[in-house]
């Protein structure tokens, strides 16, 4: 079952988000806490949106996705931040329901794309989003600035 979270649900996706940054193999790297979560999801201009799969009645999955806008069609698009399965959970078809229920809000939305990133090493999610018909964009890169290089650029 997949269902919108709600703000009791905010444990569990920070939970979720820990597993998922292990996997990722950046175990230390997540700062967010349950209040930035809330704030983010529910407060009173949320930045995104997240969506939990269940199974037994047991969170096993989640999807954090925001609306990002491309100039070149005019439209608004879904962007995919981060999506993750508990590794018990997997093979059950559930990061599949994940992608088709957020496809289906794209739609429904009036979306021109469904887009996110995946690390180069993870042969295995390549493989899952290229059989769920993804492309991968060859000629772009990912850009960031953040920390010390934000502000700095901020001019502060």
């Amino acid at each position: 079952m997949i269902r919108a979270a709600t703000p009791a649900d905010v444990p569990v996706i920070l939970a979720l988000v820990r597993e998922l940054a292990a996997f990722e193999r950046e175990p230390d790297a997540v700062k967010a806490t349950e209040p930035m979560l809330a704030a983010a999801l529910f407060g009173e201009r949320p930045a995104a949106e997240a969506v939990i799969a269940e199974a037994d009645g047991a969170a096993v999955g989640f999807a954090l996705f925001f609306h990002n806008f491309s100039t070149w069609t005019g439209r608004r698009g879904l962007y995919l931040e981060d999506l993750y399965v508990t590794p018990a959970a997997r093979g059950r078809g559930i990061g599949k329901a994940l992608l088709r229920h957020l496809a289906a809000l794209a739609v429904e939305r009036g979306c021109a794309r469904f887009e996110w990133s995946v690390l180069d090493w993870n042969a295995d999610a390549i493989a899952f989003y290229r059989a769920m018909g993804a492309v991968g964009m060859e000629d772009w890169t990912v850009q960031r600035i953040d920390g010390a290089a934000l502000t700095r650029l901020a001019g502060r």
